[in-house]
């Protein structure tokens, strides 16, 4: 025999990503390719034999939702999404990213301004991450990455709150509506960048996605000032080049949100628009809406509405961290986002507002919406259609990073329990000097744990740490979601949120319950998180097929079955932003990685290529 292949996986369990049963077989790589599939491949023309005996072999893991598009120019091999078996991501999701440069004029520099508040990403990191941008266009950003140490494949899409400040500017993209020749300049744009292979558009809806920077911080992101009638026009570009709308929906208006969805319709606009949102899963506190959303797609995907609208569907429990009121959650609220969009480090600015009778008494009221009992917003949350998805309830708010380390793991609504006994005369409830202390710090009496949270914020600031499980809690319907025929699974939001959010892992947690279940679940699972999210978006990945890219992942499933995610989840200083991070530490799961058949990841470690040498490459929407 003269082949001489570079790697040879013998004996692994495989699933392919067709959605057939698995089967015992090894695959052979030579320069970056499967070359060879079968039983009892020769070992002797291997440079190198992996047994992987008892192990699962599956092609790379999309992560089909991230913000990575900063981290990748700074920390190019993102290991954190590697670890956990994702060989390709996609980025400019949300209406944001960094396709055309830094587009700064003047005083505004709109990657700051857009994604601070937006994925709680302190300044100075983006402005770390921001230096390194040294293209000013669409076709240069997807070149860009033959030239870095590219960890995972990258495809993307033009973000359109950047699309109107490319054509507008970022004061007036959020002052006036564009002008004909603006919108013409935005068409443009997106059909050069749709030629170039950028995989779609991305809009966003959420009530809660603000600026950062003067005189805008009580105005959201660009995308959300466009009309019906300017969406309809981009994304008939979209439409016209089969490529995907990713967005959010409208949730503080349900009829418009419905309304905005139509857009799939290819009975409606004349072709099928692809299209991908957030976000199907079972809200804490409006547990019907995933299934009225997943309902409400399969009649716009019938044959009656020709659509094509598919829910992003996370993997896992939906838990947010919090640092105070710092977090994605707490913008929802008028009185939350006022405090919020303080500088990071302005807590003089902080305390003012929390001082103010005024603020006091409109947070008070925001707190309690809802949840007074005897009145309209009282109901509607009984039933599960509440104004507002933020948890306050403080059963639901865990400490985890508590000033006192006695309080980690207890509610808030424990907590409060404890100091109305202490300050009733009980003094024996104090565990420690230290907590006897904190309860001396709280006032004699409050009226809510609407006070108590004021409380907590005016002491501690930011330095007080718990989380909410959003949604998703103990996954009871996670799986029947990951499932549903207009779900998509692959949703991370790796990237995003940095200290308040880490779910590299809900791939691995989507194979961990399909497991649960039986292995034809699993074989569904991995075709719904390769093969399937691939053809919808259009890029040569997700498959292991002789002549394809050599992006595989080796699972060991016994290590799979012993995890628990929550307790894997941790907060670590990561040297290349020089600030804390939101992690996972899936230990032992994912045995080895390959991109592009060079190792990438192996028994823990990142190999030594993995950040520098390029392995991934741009995917071009075909």
């Amino acid at each position: 025999m003269t082949e001489q292949w570079d790697v040879l996986i013998r004996g692994a369990t495989l699933f392919d990503g067709s959605g057939d049963p698995a089967v015992i077989e090894d695959i052979a790589i030579k320069d970056g390719k499967v070359v060879a599939r079968g039983r009892d491949l020769p070992r002797a023309v291997a440079r190198e034999v992996v047994d992987a005996e008892g192990q699962w072999l599956l092609p790379g893991l999309l992560d089909i939702h991230t913000h990575l598009d900063l981290e990748v120019d700074v920390s190019p091999g993102l290991s954190e999404v590697v670890r956990h078996g994702t060989t390709t991501v996609l980025v400019g999701n949300c209406s944001l990213g960094t396709c055309f440069g830094r587009q700064q004029q003047g005083d505004q520099d709109p990657i700051i301004d857009c994604f601070t508040r937006v994925e709680n990403i302190p300044k100075k990191i983006l402005r770390q991450c921001a230096d390194a941008i040294s293209w000013d266009n669409t076709g240069d950003y997807l070149d860009h990455f033959d030239n870095i140490a590219l960890g995972p494949n990258m495809a993307a899409f033009v973000p359109h709150s950047m699309l109107r400040i490319e054509a507008m500017g970022l004061q007036d993209s959020v002052s006036r509506a564009p002008t004909e020749e603006e919108l013409q300049h935005m068409e443009s744009l997106l059909e050069d960048a749709m030629v170039q292979g950028y995989i779609g558009m991305s809009t966003d809806g959420l009530p809660f996605h603000y600026l950062s920077n003067a005189p805008n911080t009580d105005k959201r992101i660009p995308t959300q000032f466009a009309s019906f009638g300017e969406l309809k026009r981009l994304l008939k570009v979209v439409r016209n080049n089969d490529r995907v709308w990713q967005t959010t929906p409208i949730i503080e208006n349900k009829l418009m949100a419905f309304a905005y969805f139509t857009l799939t319709s290819g009975r409606l606009f004349g072709k099928t628009l692809k299209t991908s949102a957030l976000s199907a899963m079972e809200m804490a506190v409006a547990p019907k809406t995933g299934k009225l959303f997943l309902n409400y797609a399969r009649l716009l995907n019938s044959w009656l509405l020709k659509g094509r609208l598919h829910f992003q569907a996370l993997g896992t429990n939906f838990r947010v961290w919090s640092d105070g009121i710092v977090s994605p959650l707490f913008e929802e609220m008028s009185a939350g986002a006022e405090l919020i969009a303080k500088e990071y480090d302005d807590r003089e600015g902080r305390l003012r507002l929390l001082d103010d009778p005024e603020w006091q008494t409109r947070f008070r009221q925001e707190w309690r919406h809802g949840r007074t009992g005897n009145d309209l917003a009282s109901w509607k949350a009984r039933i599960g259609l509440p104004d507002s998805l933020v948890i306050r309830d403080p059963q639901l708010l865990v400490f985890d990073g508590a000033p006192v380390p006695e309080w980690n793991g207890e509610t808030f609504a424990q907590v409060m329990a404890r100091v109305e006994a202490y300050k009733s005369g009980g003094e024996a409830h104090a565990r420690s000097d230290e907590e006897r202390h904190a309860f001396e710090l709280t006032p004699a009496c409050f009226d809510s744990d609407a006070d108590f949270m004021i409380h907590l914020m005016r002491e501690y600031d930011k330095q007080f740490r718990f989380y909410a499980d959003v949604g998703n809690v103990g996954n009871r319907a996670t799986l029947d979601l990951l499932l549903h025929e207009a779900a998509m699974p692959g949703f991370n939001d790796s990237g995003a949120h940095i200290t308040n959010m880490a779910f590299f892992d809900a791939n691995l947690m989507s194979l961990k319950l399909a497991r649960a279940r039986n292995e034809e679940t699993v074989s569904r699972m991995v075709r719904r998180l390769t093969r399937e999210p691939a053809e919808f978006f259009g890029i040569d990945a997700g498959s292991i097929e002789t002549g394809k890219q050599a992006d595989l992942v080796l699972i060991n499933p016994s290590a799979l079955d012993d995890w628990e995610p929550d307790r894997t989840r941790q907060i670590e200083h990561r040297e290349v932003f020089d600030h804390p991070q939101m992690v996972n530490r899936s230990e032992g799961i994912v045995d080895r990685v390959w991109i592009a058949g060079q190792l990438a990841w192996c028994e823990g470690k990142a190999s030594s290529m993995l950040g520098q040498q390029r392995l991934g490459r741009a995917l071009r929407a075909a």
